[in-house]
């Protein structure tokens, strides 16, 4: 004879079957709908088609009718399918979002992060410090980590690709994202020590100085890029780029072998002792700022919201000067 407590857990385990096939069933439902397909749900889902079939079906005698219109080239909810579909999507939301109130309650944080960033960050900023202590502090959570302009990052955190992501700001962010500034610092010209140019014997100059000089820079859609863009647009004239790179370090070893000016961060130029001459910019005064970067509006996972808070207290704000780069 089984005893009752031994009876109550087989009880409980049957329900608990029960409840995670009804929560397939309506997953298999909602998928089938979205993709049109069982082949393409099948294949999203990582199961058998006969499988996805079969708790279909099974799900449509328990309910008494069809769900799914299978007469076409494309599979479409029927007229009751149509209708059972909005309780399908918010029963299995209502789990997932039980199920992250307990992972956030326990501290059992799994998952994928996706994070962002520009190419150069200089010493403002230990990228792989941070992801190293945030993989220490939750190993169940899967990292990834892609470089791009500032302007596609941005776009990323927009539509949810990334949950993370340093950029080069130029102003205030776009709505929907969330921001703290970790480096703030002037922007100066840089050219070679020694060079026979009337910029290496001076330490300001003024931004519409500049005009129609060729000057190296980083491309469209970095924050520096923006800033001076901005600048001299408010000054009347457009910079005339030369040369363009990616990475700020390759601006400021070309400008160390005498071919050009480069607007650089000052920090970055300065590291180039006895090799480039740093120039203040003048009226005005150019600042860059690099800032972490997250989605503020809309649904974001516990791994995700983990991540910007371990982020945020790795990375204090800087509202002074402080090392870095301003892609």
């Amino acid at each position: 004879m089984l005893s009752c407590g031994y009876k109550a857990l087989i009880w409980t385990g049957l329900l608990l079957a029960y409840l995670v096939m009804e929560l397939r069933q309506l997953e298999y439902l909602v998928t089938v709908s979205e993709e049109a397909s069982f082949t393409k749900a099948a294949a999203k889902l990582h199961v058998a088609q006969p499988g996805v079939s079969a708790q279909i079906r099974q799900l449509e005698r328990e309910l008494g009718q069809d769900l799914l219109d299978r007469s076409g080239r494309t599979v479409r909810p029927t007229e009751v399918g149509a209708a059972v579909l909005p309780y399908a999507r918010a029963a299995l939301a209502a789990v997932a979002g039980a199920r992250q109130a307990v992972e956030e309650l326990t501290g059992l944080v799994r998952g994928h992060v996706a994070v962002g960033t520009v190419t150069s960050l200089g010493r403002g900023v230990d990228l792989p410090g941070l992801l190293a202590g945030f993989h220490h502090s939750h190993p169940a959570v899967e990292i990834g980590l892609t470089e791009d302009t500032s302007d596609n990052l941005l776009q990323a955190l927009l539509t949810g690709r990334i949950d993370l992501a340093v950029v080069g700001l130029a102003g205030a962010p776009p709505p929907g994202i969330g921001i703290q500034v970790v480096v703030d610092e002037p922007f100066v010209v840089a050219v070679a020590v020694g060079l026979s140019d009337p910029l290496a014997t001076r330490t300001t100059v003024a931004l519409d100085a500049l005009a129609g000089r060729p000057l190296m820079c980083l491309p469209r859609g970095t924050g520096l890029r923006a800033v001076l863009d901005g600048a001299c647009a408010a000054a009347g004239f457009q910079p005339r780029i030369a040369f363009e790179a990616g990475d700020p370090n390759v601006l400021a070893q070309l400008a160390a072998r005498g071919l050009g000016a480069a607007i650089l961060p000052e920090s970055l130029a300065r590291s180039y002792a006895g090799e480039l001459h740093a120039v203040s910019l003048t009226r005005p005064r150019l600042r860059g700022r690099l800032a972490l970067a997250w989605r503020s509006e809309g649904p974001a996972g516990p791994a995700a919201r983990a991540l910007v808070r371990h982020a945020r207290a790795t990375l204090p704000e800087r509202t002074e000067d402080g090392a870095g780069s301003g892609g």
